[in-house]
């Protein structure tokens, strides 16, 4: 039988506030009819359906596949999961949706294709698929190559003319000065390279003090060029780290051919970041038994569906396989052993061994812009200036403090009061991104489970 999701769990698929709204508006049992929920068995991962009387005179039909999770909704949306998917998800974890034995006529034929599609990748490797010539993959690969080339040497160029003429006036020059630089590095082929170029902009608006970000920026951008020129020279996971920041792309079967680190993994955040029309979804796990931290991303165009199988607030027991690098952090989920559960055992970390491992990492790849971690037993501390009954709390100043005094700023208020509300200012673990400007929050693990922040 499987458990029964979590509604902090299901509202966080939500695509977005407005649809997370209309989720719980909908999860009650009044507009539903033809609900059912089968739990995993021969050939299915466990399943919830149900009928939604909406404006017409046809009710929506949704399913979803909770082994995936995947969504079917005969409604006109485009946001995934629709309101309608997350109603019916609320439904169910509420208790309000009865099991049955059999799916419902209108998701038989969808779930049988789900089954069968999840089938295939097996047989296909089991078949062996047809071997690509290496000559013509050979030439791409060089071709490629060639063309990233040029525009790192491109990009080396530009560096030297703005330390030449100056970074004066480059907080009124907008994407203007960075702009068609990138542009060239996506016809390069060099894409994280061309997203390291457009940040520049950003920092020269960042307010007191950009000046200084801004050449940091820079000198980072030099930094990577200057290796990538070398990459020969260069130890074989540094190399491979140097490749990754410019955009060097790594096959996902390359990476899963690699050592897995098989572990309980607890997800402890989930959040989507759109950046040149593309969506990314980064997840931060930890691992229950090595206490490993990884980070799994996925990618698609707006409004297209991305991967909603890791959700925050459960654990899985699974291969993690870890992309090559200097400081190997992000992976790919290989084999899963067995279905989502709750969260397990969350290995935490004092402030001092968090910051001590960010100096590490730092020290294995300077780009690295994050690390995430989870701090043991920590508090808030409020700004010297706040806060007391009935007054308005400065925005800045916070930190998180441990049982040994060391405390970490954080870089920004978000999170905090949600924080404050369900600890109490009691010490508990918390989650979040080690940054240069601080900690970011993320969740905080208390004694009823996880709570996003």
């Amino acid at each position: 039988m499987i458990d029964r999701w979590s509604v902090e769990q299901v509202l966080a698929l939500a695509p977005d506030a407005s649809s997370a709204t209309a989720g719980r508006k909908l999860g009650v049992p009044a507009p539903w009819s033809q609900t059912g929920a089968l739990d995993p068995g021969e050939g299915t991962g466990g399943a919830v359906w149900g009928s939604c009387k909406g404006s017409g005179a046809t009710p929506y039909q949704t399913v979803v596949d909770l082994s995936g999770p995947a969504f079917k909704c005969s409604c006109p949306s485009r946001k995934f999961p629709c309101k309608h998917a997350l109603g019916l998800l609320l439904l169910w974890a509420g208790g309000a949706v009865p099991a049955a034995s059999t799916p419902a006529p209108f998701s038989e034929a969808w779930l049988a294709s789900r089954t069968e599609k999840a089938a295939r990748p097996a047989a296909a490797a089991r078949a062996g698929g047809p071997p690509a010539d290496p000559a013509v993959a050979a030439r791409r690969a060089e071709q490629r190559t060639a063309r990233v080339r040029d525009g790192v040497e491109e990009l080396s160029r530009w560096l030297h003319d703005q330390t030449r003429t100056g970074l004066a006036g480059a907080d009124h020059a907008g994407y203007r000065r960075t702009d068609p630089v990138a542009a060239r590095l996506v016809d390069a082929q060099a894409g994280a390279l061309a997203g390291s170029v457009r940040r520049l902009a950003r920092v020269a608006v960042s307010g007191e003090g950009w000046s200084s970000r801004l050449l940091e920026e820079h000198a980072m951008l030099h930094l990577l060029v200057e290796a990538h020129a070398r990459a020969q020279e260069l130890p074989a996971p540094l190399a491979a780290t140097v490749r990754s920041r410019v955009g060097h792309p790594v096959r996902t079967e390359d990476v899963l051919a690699g050592t897995p680190v098989r572990d309980r993994w607890n997800v402890l955040d989930l959040r989507d970041h759109v950046e040149d029309r593309l969506v990314t979804r980064r997840a931060h796990l930890s691992g229950g038994r090595s206490g490993r931290t990884a980070v799994v991303l996925s990618f698609a165009p707006p409004g297209r569906p991305l991967d909603a199988s890791l959700v925050p607030g459960t654990s899985v027991e699974a291969d993690l396989h870890f992309h090559p690098g200097a400081h190997p952090l992000r992976a790919v989920v290989g084999t899963r052993h067995g279905d989502p559960g709750p969260l397990g055992a969350v290995a935490a970390e004092t402030v001092a061994a968090a910051h001590a491992r960010w100096a590490g990492a730092l020290a294995a790849d300077p780009w690295l812009p994050e690390l995430p971690v989870v701090l043991a037993d920590v508090v808030l501390s409020a700004p010297p200036s706040a806060p007391v009954a009935g007054t308005v709390p400065a925005q800045e100043g916070w930190a998180l403090v441990d049982t040994a005094g060391h405390a970490v700023p954080l870089t920004g208020p978000d999170g905090v009061w949600t924080l404050l509300a369900v600890t109490g200012a009691a010490p508990c673990a918390v989650a979040g991104d080690w940054t240069p400007e601080g900690l970011r929050l993320s969740a905080a693990v208390t004694g009823d489970g996880l709570v996003r922040l």
